[in-house]
Parts: C-alpha cells; sequence; structure tokens
C-alpha cells in the first residue's frame, strides 16, 4: 500500500471520499454566492445613486460618464445573474425530498416565472402525467430547457414542444425547439459549468442552462440524448430517468 494512502487511512479512518469533496465544494460555492451577493445587491444601486447625486447638484451626465455609469449596471447586473444561478445550482438535490410532481404543473409555474416573448409558441404533449423527483429540481430542469430553446433562437417566432412519455423503464422528457441548434462538436461543451458558445456582449447569460440539467439528470440516475433534427435546423434533448429507482433522500 502506498505510504501517503497508509497514513491518509491511520489519521482519517479512510481515503478522503470524491463525493463529501464534492458536497464540500458545493457548500463553499452556495456560501460565497449567497453572501456576496449581499455586497453585489448593494452596487447595483450605487451607479443609480451618484447619477441622482449628480443631477442633484446640477451636473448633467452625458458621454463618456454616462457610458461608464451605464457599463457598471451592464456588469454588476451580469455579476449578479451568475451568483443567483451558481445558487440555483448549488442547490441541486438539496432541501427537498422525492415526491409526485404534476408535469402540467411544472410547465405552468414556469411559464409565469419567464419571459416568454410574444412570437413564440409553448406545445404540450404530456402523455405521463407525473414525475417522483425534487419538485424545485424538476422545475429547474425544465425552466433551465425552456429558457435555453428561447434565449439561444435566431428567430422573433418559434415553437418550443414540450413531451413526456413512459418507454419501457424510462420516463423520457422531450424538448425540441425549431431554433439554430448546436453543431454536434459543441454538444458536449454546452453541459459545462459557465460555458456559453457566444459571447456574453451578445447574449445575456451565465451558461449554467445546460449544467443545470446534466447535473439534475445525473443525480436522479437518468441520461441525455441529442437526437439530430431531419432538416439541420432546432435543438431536441430527451432525457429518460428511470421509473424505479432508490429514492434520492
Amino acid at each position: 500500500m502506498d505510504p501517503q494512502k497508509s497514513e491518509a487511512a491511520a489519521a482519517g479512518g479512510g481515503l478522503y471520499p470524491a463525493e463529501t469533496a464534492s458536497r464540500e465544494f458545493e457548500d463553499f460555492i452556495y456560501l460565497v454566492s449567497h453572501d456576496v451577493r449581499n455586497s453585489v445587491r448593494a452596487l447595483l444601486e450605487l451607479p443609480q445613486w451618484i447619477e441622482e447625486d449628480l443631477l442633484t447638484s446640477g451636473n448633467p451626465v452625458s458621454g463618456s460618464l454616462a457610458e461608464n455609469i451605464s457599463l457598471m449596471n451592464t456588469h454588476t447586473r451580469r455579476l449578479d445573474r451568475m451568483l443567483i444561478d451558481l445558487l440555483i445550482y448549488s442547490r441541486i438535490g438539496r432541501l427537498q425530498q422525492d415526491k409526485t410532481v404534476e408535469w402540467q404543473m411544472v410547465i405552468d409555474a414556469i411559464l409565469g416565472q419567464l419571459r416568454i416573448p410574444r412570437g413564440f409558441r409553448i406545445l404540450r404533449d404530456i402523455r405521463a402525467p407525473s414525475i417522483r423527483m425534487g419538485e424545485t429540481d424538476v422545475i429547474t430542469l425544465l425552466s433551465s430547457l425552456v429558457s435555453n430553446s428561447v434565449k439561444h433562437h435566431d428567430r422573433d417566432r418559434g415553437t418550443i414542444r414540450i413531451a413526456t412519455r413512459n418507454e419501457g423503464p424510462w420516463q423520457v422528457l422531450s424538448v425540441a425547439d425549431d431554433g439554430p441548434g448546436i453543431p454536434r462538436e459543441y454538444r458536449d461543451r454546452v453541459f459545462g459549468v459557465m460555458t456559453t458558445l457566444r459571447p456574453r456582449d451578445e447574449i445575456e447569460g451565465s451558461g449554467m442552462g445546460l449544467a443545470n440539467v446534466r447535473k439534475i439528470t445525473s443525480l436522479y440516475g437518468g441520461r441525455i440524448e441529442w437526437p439530430d433534427q431531419p432538416d439541420q435546423r432546432g435543438c431536441h434533448l430527451v432525457l429518460r430517468f428511470p421509473l424505479n429507482r432508490p429514492p434520492l433522500h
């Protein structure tokens, strides 16, 4: 046995489990994101206060000064969005238990939360009415998929199809859109944390949406499939979750 491993086992009763290290890292993300966001919320208000003070004192806010204040607002809002998304990511699987969740309720909930452009249609084909999962995780999962379809669409009008069905030992969730799609060579990369294929100056987003999808799918013993679309357009993700799995907690 390796001497270093032997010393570690003697001191700690065994090697440090990877699962424990991962959990502690996510605890760290949660605490840091929560605490830092309190400061970021103050930073969101500071440019507005500065602008108001300048106007009150008779100093017009224009030219490079106005551009700099606008830039401060943009980057602070972006930082706040990243912290919110990190908090969401770190909360996956936490403070919830398996329960039967109705898909129609989940869809109604996310449509109430997300800003869906008027030109977009959400079509439902719900053949498996419910899934057993943490309710917060179900909402995060579907919200991430739908918002990803809307955010990366290249047209003013679009259609997003949400379907569920039972297939053998699996419950299948399918979300398909008619957007530009993602080339095959980038499909593994987009599931990474804080990963975007386009610059954040072109499209706002922290790149956490599909990372949430991968984490939730893995947590509940599922798998992700990416069928090709016949006309080479659109993104179609198929998520399979085992119908008979041990409880999460």
